[in-house]
């Protein structure tokens, strides 16, 4: 008897993950008439089940802080779910003498369910670092390619911020901000006194209603999750409209493992694992836009590996999985004694900073090429998972005297943290290690770290920094037990350069640039092996800026769809 083959389904597009890159492009392309289909290796997400905005601790297992009552931070069981430092079943490896930690997310939106919405445009001088200080290499396209889609995507997603004239730090379309809070105030004159910048801050929040999202109501639990969808997210703001065309399929728990390569030199299909039924499957489209983040999709290139690209796909140059960076990160925190006796008052505004400190020293000569901005926060917030672990650490005691100290000390404190530019260097980088494979029998990535003295003269500026404005407003550094202990120690173990990996800010693994010798993309983030395969997360930028990455994300993936669509309608791809 004659057997059918049943006719295979071919999208037009096929986007793997669904973050602010994977989300973005899923919304432009869908909108101008693509089928998308798009794999995602995580579940669906659900905000009314999922997100626990005004949940009490006494409503969840454990009080929320887990088993043993260790969570901390992103892990604690309050926040927004999006991700994991350590998953079961799914190592990654560091070389010897390297550390390097890799968050990654596995649920519908990705990292854009919890984060902190700092929404900041890079600026002119950012796309060409090269030429003005002869280190790293200049970006394929200007700030004045960008910025048209930097316009779309705060217009559309709601940013709010002041018009300010930094230099290097722009401008943009927004919201009114919100008011400073005590605390904010108290730094902010400060800052004027030591000549430091601090203006309104850029968050993608809500402070007036847009396209059906109401206003953020200033409970100040943006971590959580918002079921209003006030804050931006990819789950709730880029993908519910892709999906109300009708022009989306969504797969989830989709685990990708290769891209498989046609005949005609083109990619033809994705691999992945079912994770519910642990069966290989592929879907087929006639282009493909990888967003499963900077370091996901160099994996997904690097093991897509066959004759024609024995070391991975569209990676002729060799770069994919090197000039990976973070953003050079610094903490320190400070006690105002004068707000232990403040009289109560009302906190309320979104859940980030109202200010921040752009980087005021553009242009002059400093110590390290470069620069980095300050974000800070404090004072009367709503106590959460570990919020008087300093206080239990030094105040002996228990009981009514340990209550007493709590209350005293709720409110005084006030952190710092600097987010700076890493500039790309040989000895930071991934590449796959083949004698480790995940649970899914994917081959992982090993890590490559080190810190040039560049970014340790940074750090050590932040630190002084941050002591100036804590003593200049009228504080002391707190500096807990393990700070004190590590004092004498270089600065990565006592915690004044963070680890790399930990700010969660990496990228440049797939990078993009005018001579394929020398990069993976073109200035579209289109492969110039394969013309028919993009890239659309943080994997194609040059450089890592002084700026927090998500909203070059989500302009670069609005410019490359739009690029996209009208290749495809050419007949191009």
């Amino acid at each position: 008897m004659l057997e059918i083959t049943p006719r295979r389904t071919v999208y037009d597009v096929c986007i793997i993950g669904s973050g602010a890159g994977g989300g973005t492009a899923a919304k432009v392309l869908t909108e101008g008439g693509l089928s998308v289909v798009m794999l995602e290796a995580g579940p669906r997400l659900n905000p009314d089940r999922d997100f626990k905005e005004h949940a009490w601790p006494y409503q969840l297992d454990h009080r929320g802080v887990g088993i043993g009552g260790r969570q901390r931070g992103i892990g604690n069981e309050f926040m927004a779910p999006n991700g994991f430092w350590e998953i079961d079943g799914e190592p990654y490896t560091t070389a010897p003498g390297s550390s390097f930690r890799w968050f990654r997310s596995r649920i519908e939106g990705g990292r854009t369910n919890h984060w902190g919405r700092i929404a900041l445009r890079f600026g002119p001088a950012d796309f060409r670092a090269h030429s003005t200080d002869g280190m790293g290499d200049d970006w394929p396209i200007s700030y004045d390619d960008i910025a048209p889609y930097y316009d779309k995507v705060e217009a559309y997603i709601g940013v709010f911020g002041s018009k300010e004239n930094v230099p290097n730090s722009p401008d943009g379309v927004f919201m009114p901000p919100p008011k400073p809070r005590c605390t904010e105030t108290v730094i902010k004159k400060a800052c004027d006194k030591l000549n430091i910048t601090c203006i309104p801050s850029r968050l993608a929040i809500l402070t007036k209603a847009l396209n059906g999202r109401d206003a953020c109501h200033y409970c100040a639990q943006c971590g959580r999750g918002c079921q209003s969808a006030s804050n931006f997210s990819s789950s709730q703001v880029m993908i519910p409209p892709a999906a109300a065309t009708g022009r989306l399929t969504m797969i989830a728990n989709a685990m990708a493992r290769e891209l498989v390569l046609g005949d005609n030199g083109k990619v033809e299909a994705v691999s992945y694992v079912d994770k519910t039924t642990k069966a290989e499957k592929r879907v087929y489209a006639k282009a493909f836009v990888v967003a499963a983040s900077a370091c996901e999709s160099a994996r997904l290139l690097l093991n897509s590996r066959s004759a024609s690209f024995p070391n991975g796909i569209a990676n002729s140059s060799g770069v994919v999985g090197r000039y990976l960076t973070d953003s050079v990160g610094s903490h320190l925190e400070g006690h105002f004694p004068q707000l232990e006796n403040f009289p109560i008052h009302n906190h309320d505004g979104v859940g980030g900073m109202h200010l921040y400190m752009p980087w005021w020293l553009f242009g002059q000569k400093n110590e390290f090429l470069r620069g980095y901005h300050i974000e800070f926060g404090g004072g009367r917030n709503m106590p959460g998972v570990g919020s008087f672990d300093g206080v239990c650490e030094e105040h002996e005691g228990y009981g009514a005297s340990l209550k007493q100290r709590c209350r005293s000390a709720y409110g005084s404190f006030i952190g710092f943290s600097g987010r700076g530019e890493m500039i790309p260097n040989p000895n930071s980088y991934c590449e796959i290690d083949s004698d480790v494979k995940d649970k899914w029998g994917i081959p992982v990535l090993r890590f490559h770290w080190e810190w040039s003295d560049n970014e340790i003269k940074m750090a050590r500026h932040m630190q002084a920094t941050f002591r100036s404005i804590v003593e200049t407003a009228g504080g002391t550094v707190v500096l807990g037990v393990k700070e004190q202990m590590n004092a004498q120690g270089d600065d990565q173990k006592n915690g004044k350069i963070s680890t790399g990996g930990e700010i969660i800010h990496e990228l440049g693994t797939v990078r993009m640039g005018s001579d394929k010798k020398t990069s993976a993309l073109n200035g579209n983030c289109q492969a110039h092996d394969v013309n028919n395969l993009f890239v659309a997360d943080a994997a194609p930028f040059v450089s890592n800026a002084d700026k927090n990455p998500t909203l070059t994300i989500m302009a670069l993936a609005w410019r490359t769809s739009d690029y996209l669509m009208d290749q495809a309608k050419k007949g191009e791809i």
